[in-house]
């Protein structure tokens, strides 16, 4: 496998994530006292940072490993929205598909930090359902980017009302038709909507919540194997590829599976890593890869953006000299 090729060919790719964006606000300073107001600690404020994220995290990520990308998504019309607009075109991000919605609030998440403590979290957010007429703007949108030429659409969800069921069988269903590979990123809500996908991407606790089913990896590894085939049968996708945290991925194609374990590695934050494995995984399985190697590759990209603060891409060449490693030890 010539890895330097592989991770070249990202630079061909063409992907549109649909789904989620939001912005990741961070207040940093130093709490120094209590308020004499309240029981409540104060903070001494030394900067603010804002951030993409949710789906435009992942954009981000696809770009740092050379993709071309499109973002797919509806926003609100406030301050926020505005912000979320200077960040895209600061990242270089096209923003022809981004819907906004005087009916809607832009998602921010607002951490607050003393240190490296996490003291308090904000969040501004809608979480129902998009209208009618705003599903009808986002399916035209995504349509035509499919019909524009893309490798592979990126379903990724949190829950904040964008993904609806019709959204995404129809773009599902259209995507299929024009041969662009479909990947997900999926929540609760809509976990068993993503039927005839070529790549499903739980975390542990969607899957055991999606499918309402117990799974104990490290004491009752067959549980999982169970959980994927009640999962196939109710899908009928390609692969799925499962993140364990601390335990590594699980990936199966219907007919062999493997679990691959986690590299040792200081953990500094966990925030956004599954952003960067659905991105590195689309693009390895545009580029053909099989299963395994799909998997191992993630598995990596995962890891290596956990040991940085809060949620940053994956590092393009980083990522390929740690895989190399993984290839010939």
């Amino acid at each position: 496998m010539n890895l330097e090729a592989i991770f070249d060919s990202f630079n061909a790719m063409k992907v549109a994530i649909v789904g989620d964006v939001m912005i990741d606000s961070y207040v940093m300073g130093k709490v120094h006292r209590m308020s004499p107001e309240a029981p409540v600690p104060v903070l001494l404020l030394d900067k603010e940072e804002h951030r993409l994220g949710g789906a435009a995290n992942v954009a981000l990520n696809l770009k740092a490993l050379g993709a071309e990308v499109y973002l797919c998504s509806v926003i609100g019309t406030d301050a926020a929205a505005t912000k979320f607009q200077e960040l895209l075109s600061e990242a270089k991000i096209q923003n022809q598909e981004i819907i906004q919605s005087q009916d809607r609030k832009t998602t921010v998440k607002t951490r607050v930090l003393s240190g490296t403590q996490h003291v308090l979290r904000i969040d501004q957010e809608d979480t129902g359902d998009i209208s009618s007429s705003l599903e009808d703007a986002l399916i035209m949108a995504t349509k035509h980017r499919i019909d524009l030429g893309i490798d592979a659409l990126i379903f990724e969800d949190y829950n904040k009302g964008v993904l609806t069921h019709r959204v995404i069988t129809e773009l599902i269903a259209y995507a299929k038709e024009k041969g662009v590979k479909t990947t997900v990123d999926p929540k609760k809500d809509n976990f068993l909507s993503y039927r005839g996908v070529n790549l499903f991407k739980p975390n542990l606790k969607e899957i055991k919540e999606g499918l309402d089913v117990n799974i104990d990896v490290v004491n009752q590894p067959d549980s999982i194997v169970n959980g994927a085939k009640q999962l196939r049968d109710k899908l009928n996708h390609e692969l799925t590829l499962i993140t364990l945290s601390e335990h590594g991925v699980f990936i199966e194609n219907g007919s062999t599976w493997k679990i691959i374990p986690a590299h040792l590695r200081e953990i500094t934050d966990v925030s956004g890593a599954g952003d960067t494995v659905i991105a590195v995984a689309t693009l390895c399985l545009i580029a053909g890869l099989p299963p395994a190697e799909i998997a191992s590759i993630a598995n990596l990209s995962g890891g290596l953006v956990c040991e940085h603060s809060g949620v940053v891409s994956v590092d393009k060449a980083a990522l390929l000299n740690e895989a190399k490693k993984l290839v010939h030890p």
